[in-house]
């Protein structure tokens, strides 16, 4: 059985939507969610759905080895669903190609520090983009730059906003987030 644990900031729907898909899975379950953000509603999603979470600060993270010494014990691999902090080095030693972070755009486009969400939605219509997608991705010591594992791209008509850029990325991403996982975890069996 190889275990997720998986780290976000926010409303936690990617983090839902791995859990439901792995809830039946015999080779690879959540085992735990990390969050940054003891305010964030990927908590209560978590407790509707009974799986365990932690809430961490810079400290546990960066200056101790609270959370790659819990990671070490609890996870297999890493996912990264809406997690803004950056990934520390001690954390990418210990998990070498063991990290996955989804990316709301086609990297290395609009990616790097403060590139997430709707900065990124607004700056693809801003600049008048005909397309954009999702990039799945490996994490290294810098923000999105990661071995690429998988891109998806959606069209983009004159008329759409941010708002409508977000629902076509969701829509991405719930299709193809899980599966790529998936994918990954089964292909690197050891």
């Amino acid at each position: 059985m190889k275990r997720l644990v998986l780290f976000a900031s926010g409303s936690g729907t990617n983090v839902e939507n791995i859990i439901n898909y792995f809830q039946n899975n015999k080779n690879i379950k959540v085992v735990q969610v990390l969050t940054n953000n003891k305010n964030a509603k990927v908590l209560n999603r978590c407790n509707k759905l009974n799986v365990k979470t932690l809430v961490f600060n810079k400290t546990d993270l960066y200056d101790s080895d609270t959370i790659v010494n819990l990671l070490k014990t609890e996870a297999d691999y890493i996912i990264l669903a809406g997690f803004l902090w950056k990934v520390p080095q001690n954390i990418i030693d210990a998990f070498p190609n063991k990290i996955i972070n989804i990316h709301p755009a086609l990297l290395p486009n609009y990616g790097g520090k403060g590139m997430y969400g709707m900065h990124i939605h607004k700056a693809i219509v801003k600049n008048n983009e005909k397309e954009t997608g999702i990039t799945i991705h490996f994490v290294n010591e810098n923000y999105d730059e990661g071995a690429i594992i998988f891109q998806e791209k959606v069209k983009l008509t004159p008329l759409d906003n941010e708002n409508d850029v977000a629902k076509k990325i969701a829509l991405l991403e719930m299709a193809n987030f899980p599966k790529i996982i998936e994918k990954v975890v089964i292909e690197n069996r050891e």
